[in-house]
């Protein structure tokens, strides 16, 4: 496996890069207990992870508002997800669509709190202080590239979001506590 930083090696890869059509699946909600487990790692280049990639990105494009989905969201306990905060307001830089496998913060700064919703967890939105800047290091699918992603804003934060899931958490887990969860009042 070669090693890439990340802007140029994730920026380049898309679902298309796949060698499988993506199915689409029904996201779990709260209180399924794959969403509170740690998942497993992964070989990024088994046929069951390049299956599940491509399965999360055609799962995250038909649902409106998803910028980020894993795979514990779809009930696979694995260390895989999708990111596209592409056509989101908040978006400021952006890497575009891609997956990751096995990924973890290695960097991080810069703590900021913002309101976070979640497809597994529906009818909620929370204040969630996360880093606004982080670098992080994980495998793309198919190839097992091992790759580095320095992110901010709101794409730092959907990659956190998503890794949470990866180790059994939910952005519930990271409120300050029950006043910081409100209704959710936009639906998409």
């Amino acid at each position: 496996m070669t090693s890439a930083y990340v802007d140029d090696a994730v920026g380049r890869w898309t679902e298309h890069d796949l060698p499988v059509e993506g199915r689409v699946l029904e996201v779990v909600r709260a209180p399924a207990t794959v969403l509170s487990s740690v998942g497993d790692a992964v070989d990024p280049t088994a046929p069951e992870t390049v299956q599940l990639a491509a399965d999360l990105v055609a799962t995250m494009r038909v649902s409106p508002g998803c910028v980020g989905l894993a795979a514990p969201q779809v009930g696979v306990g694995a260390k895989v997800f999708c990111v596209d905060v592409t056509e989101h307001p908040k978006t400021r830089g952006h890497h575009g669509t891609f997956v990751l496998c096995n990924a973890v913060v290695v960097e991080s700064s810069r703590n900021e709190k913002a309101r976070e919703g979640c497809m597994s967890v529906p009818d909620l939105t929370g204040d969630v202080k996360r880093a606004s800047r982080i670098v992080v290091h994980g495998q793309l699918p198919g190839t097992g590239e091992q790759v580095e992603v320095s992110a901010e804003a709101f794409e730092a934060r959907a990659l956190q979001h998503e890794i949470d899931h990866c180790e059994g958490l939910l952005f519930l887990d990271r409120v300050a506590g029950a006043h910081a969860i409100y209704p959710r009042k936009t639906y998409l």
